[in-house]
């Protein structure tokens, strides 16, 4: 008779199976309190979730990630907003020109993917970690360079395994290259709950968020914004006059 050259049935631990037709609630959501974010999300934030958002350097990314780390932080969350991109001072600058100076969003310029989860471990579970970007991530597992495919994959499943564990939502920003991908390994893209795209002309005041995937939502809901001085507004009062 054959015999298996491995016996799978030891060193496991049995789980529960449930029936197709179980009933299983929705996952709650936390809203951002930016409309057409919330939209293109699919009603705001899954804990727990990790999003990917991408779009041409200087689209906008940045400024959108300040307004919800703001406006969830004077809602009583704690929102980290972690910069390998640009110091501290930097975030601070565009916060005050947004008017958002006196939001308590908790700020580090930091790419060590260790020191990060370490300091994010201590006190109250943040509800929203923004990683702007995952392209200048790095862990001390790999061996390879910052930026290369193994250090952004390595990095990226370091920091969604710290999402799902805890329960933190994690937004991951990479930048799109001139052929329209993501910056990064695609695998990224297949690791998160959902891929945003922020699109929009230079020169031009509108941007548009769509998800390219998600998860927990529909993808075929946008948010639009218009780029005003105070960042990025709701466009509808350009409509305001009809």
């Amino acid at each position: 008779p054959f015999q298996a050259k491995h016996n799978l049935q030891g060193g496991g631990r049995a789980f529960q199976l449930v029936s197709l037709d179980a009933e299983i609630s929705l996952p709650d959501r936390l809203a951002t309190g930016i409309a057409e974010l919330d939209r293109a999300l699919g009603g705001g934030f899954v804990e727990g979730s990790a999003t990917l958002i991408g779009g041409d350097p200087g689209i906008g990314k940045s400024t959108l990630l300040t307004q919800a780390t703001s406006m969830m932080a004077r809602a009583g969350h704690r929102a980290v907003y972690i910069s390998g991109e640009e110091a501290v001072a930097q975030v601070r600058l565009r916060a005050e020109r947004l008017g958002l100076a006196d939001a308590p969003v908790q700020l580090a310029s930091e790419t060590s993917v260790e020191d990060i989860v370490s300091t994010l471990s201590e006190g109250a579970v943040p509800r929203l970690i923004v990683i702007d970007s995952i392209k200048t991530m790095w862990t001390d597992t790999v061996e390879s360079a910052p930026g290369t495919v193994t250090q952004v994959r390595a990095s990226a499943q370091a920091l969604i395994r710290f999402a799902k564990k805890t329960g933190a939502t994690i937004i991951l920003v990479g930048h799109v290259t001139k052929d329209g991908q993501i910056a990064g390994p695609r695998v990224v893209e297949h690791m998160v709950d959902a891929v945003l795209s922020f699109e929009g002309e230079r020169g031009y005041p509108f941007r548009i968020l769509r998800a390219g995937k998600n998860r927990f939502g529909a993808t075929d809901e946008i948010g639009v914004f218009a780029m005003v001085a105070e960042g990025l507004a709701d466009p509808s009062w350009f409509r305001g006059a009809d």
